[in-house]
């Protein structure tokens, strides 16, 4: 059997926060010790204060997650803010795994991870995934995932995000344990007896013609179709009558992203600045050559993306009950959407019922399981759900 306990806490004191949030872990227990902890908090926290008074009150120092940019449950969701999931589990295992040194060597960062994980080798439990939050203004997170794939063999399914701070863009931290740390990526290692669902989704179309990334350096897009990038965009805009505003592009864009040609779909791209010489900065990077499309959606088909993100996860339990599940969806999305954001919540909450869950909003977002679309994203919701 496994119970879980979410929480949510607008104290701005951050050990008080951790009290509050550890304690009532603890009492949702009956008094018993969690076995792993899962916190998402606002850049407006001092984080090993938040860390170390949760792990007192909750009794365990197995804690993951990040810093977020927008943090909610199934029942309040707000910015400022400390989210957390609290897991007692009799069919699952957790460990909790730390690597450094994202931006320099992200395939060294994800073998440092991976040493905490025990169910590589010799897995005594044959349902295996992880949680995994990365810095990812550090960049190469797309890098990581693979990499993170290809060491575990293709038997893990991953779930998680970039770090946010507030929409601050500035800098991001992960967690493990009672620390906090930056350049860097931390996961929470689950091994079940049962099935662990993820689903993905993110419900945006082709807005125009396929385009071709002619030069690109990792996040900088230089040129489309042997253009300045961002003459492309400003076509696209005149061409649908939409307003841009060169001085201050981030309305267009966040209603106009770059998907990235897969097999399986788009993988998103949300602009965020304009560069140089008419280069476009992305949230994530976009291959040299990639075949793209200026992206749309509305906001009905972001609330569909999560229902159908979430019945996917449902669906991957094989008929098990829900014991809680994790929602993710990046920060570019609750922008957008403004009080709107909201109605998808509300949808993932209706399908999870009487399951609860926690999440937070992220600077994309990682998604890798069997029969999903996998990999790092951008304006995409990932679901897991934990068995009963």
């Amino acid at each position: 059997m496994t119970q879980t306990h979410i929480a949510i806490t607008e104290q701005r004191d951050s050990a008080r926060a951790g009290i509050e949030l550890g304690a009532g872990i603890r009492t949702a227990f009956g008094g018993a010790a969690a076995d792993a902890i899962v916190v998402f908090a606002s850049a407006q926290h001092d984080y090993p204060a938040l860390l170390k008074a949760l792990a007192e009150a909750a009794g365990t120092t197995v804690i993951a997650g990040a810093s977020s940019a927008g943090e909610f449950t199934n029942q309040s969701r707000g910015e400022g803010q400390v989210s957390a999931l609290g897991i007692r589990s009799a069919n699952m295992k957790f460990a909790v795994g730390l690597g450094q040194g994202v931006s320099s060597n992200a395939k060294d960062a994800a073998g440092q991870l991976l040493e905490a994980f025990r169910g590589i080798a010799k897995p005594a439990l044959p349902h295996r995934s992880a949680l995994v939050m990365t810095d990812a203004l550090a960049g190469h997170t797309d890098t990581l995932v693979e990499e993170l794939t290809l060491a575990t063999g293709g038997n893990y399914r991953f779930f998680g995000g970039g770090a946010g701070d507030d929409g601050r863009f500035d800098t991001t931290h992960v967690f493990a344990g009672t620390q906090a740390y930056n350049n860097a990526v931390s996961a929470l290692e689950i091994l079940s007896s049962k099935p662990v669902g993820v689903g993905v989704a993110h419900g945006w179309e082709p807005a125009g013609p396929a385009l071709r990334v002619t030069e690109s350096e990792g996040t900088r897009v230089i040129g489309i179709n042997g253009m300045p990038a961002v003459e492309v965009l400003r076509e696209h805009a005149q061409r649908t009558g939409q307003a841009f505003d060169e001085q201050d592009p981030m309305p267009f864009f966040l209603h106009n992203v770059l998907g990235i040609r897969a097999d399986e779909g788009y993988r998103l791209r949300v602009p965020l600045a304009i560069g140089e010489s008419g280069s476009v900065l992305c949230a994530a990077a976009v291959p040299e050559g990639a075949v793209i499309h200026v992206m749309k959606t509305t906001a009905d088909s972001a609330v569909q993306a999560a229902r159908t993100a979430t019945a996917a996860a449902l669906k991957a339990l094989a008929g098990e009950k829900p014991a809680g599940a994790f929602v993710f969806d990046c920060v570019a999305t609750r922008l957008r959407l403004g009080r709107a954001f909201e109605d998808e919540l509300q949808a993932c909450a209706r399908l999870l019922a009487p399951a609860a869950f926690v999440g937070c909003n992220t600077y994309g977002q990682i998604a890798r399981a069997e029969g999903q679309f996998g990999g790092f994203h951008n304006c995409t919701a990932v679901v897991c759900v934990l068995p009963g």
